[in-house]
């Protein structure tokens, strides 16, 4: 006779040899929706933020205060040349090891310069303007030919009734050196470009050009053309008066900026 007691050990062992698959669990479709949902969206906001128009920058506004007049300068010079010259400059600073060579600089520009020279008039003395009166026996002669209407021959002496101008010019010199540009072409800040510009290498490639930029002037004569060109120019001047000038110059000055 069998027990129900006695069932229940082989039933519980037959389950423990074969136990019970577990049910099948959902795939992670929310959140797929979600990123999904969230990229819609975002494709959605570029296309109507590409739609619309391009919105105009809004103008620069300038203001300008009222100037002051600080000196008024009176110029007696007689500018006669100037020479633009284009330079290219390198200005540079060493790194150091402390900050393992990122401080080193290096600026490479090229500077558009303009030198002015001529004649100080304001130098001119009595002592180097005479004024050389005609012969009153000439203006005589030149008079009774005239009477006689010989128009030759006082066509010929008008020169003799003129007085005679002798000019000795002063040293010509370097009124002014400037800088019309200077363009950055290439700057570099270190081996990674970490350091922040510094504005003394500008400083020193604008000193530099300046000296740059005079420097080529003077190599190109700059003092003798503008001795050359204030004395052609003194002669036409005063030939348009019809009095018979001669221009003497005491020869070209130093090529320097006046202290």
């Amino acid at each position: 006779m069998n027990h129900p007691d006695n069932k229940a050990p082989a039933d519980n062992a037959r389950d423990n040899k074969y136990p019970a698959p577990n049910p099948p669990t959902k795939k992670p479709i929310a959140f797929m929706s979600w990123l999904i949902l969230l990229i819609g969206l975002a494709a959605l906001a570029f296309a109507i933020y590409s739609m619309q128009p391009a919105s105009e920058e809004a103008p620069i506004e300038t203001i300008s205060r009222e100037g002051l007049v600080t000196q008024i300068q009176q110029l007696n010079r007689l500018q006669t040349v100037a020479f633009n010259v284009d330079t290219v400059i390198t200005s540079e600073r060493q790194g150091s090891w402390m900050k393992l060579w990122q401080d080193e600089q290096k600026g490479l520009f090229i500077a558009r310069g303009r030198v002015d020279a001529g004649i100080d008039l304001s130098a001119l003395t009595p002592e180097m303007v005479q004024v050389i009166q005609p012969d009153p026996a000439a203006d005589s002669e030149v008079l009774r030919k005239a009477a006689q209407n010989d128009t030759q021959a006082t066509t010929v002496n008008t020169a003799a009734m003129m007085p005679q101008i002798n000019i000795t010019l002063p040293p010509s010199e370097i009124f002014s050196v400037y800088l019309d540009d200077i363009e950055i072409y290439d700057w570099q800040t270190g081996a990674f470009g970490l350091m922040q510009v510094d504005p003394k290498i500008l400083a020193q490639a604008q000193t530099m050009a300046k000296k740059e930029v005079l420097e080529r002037a003077c190599r190109g004569d700059v003092m003798n053309i503008a001795l050359q060109n204030a004395q052609t120019q003194l002669q036409q001047l005063f030939a348009m008066t019809g009095a018979v000038v001669t221009v003497n110059t005491q020869g070209a000055g130093a090529c320097q900026l006046p202290s």
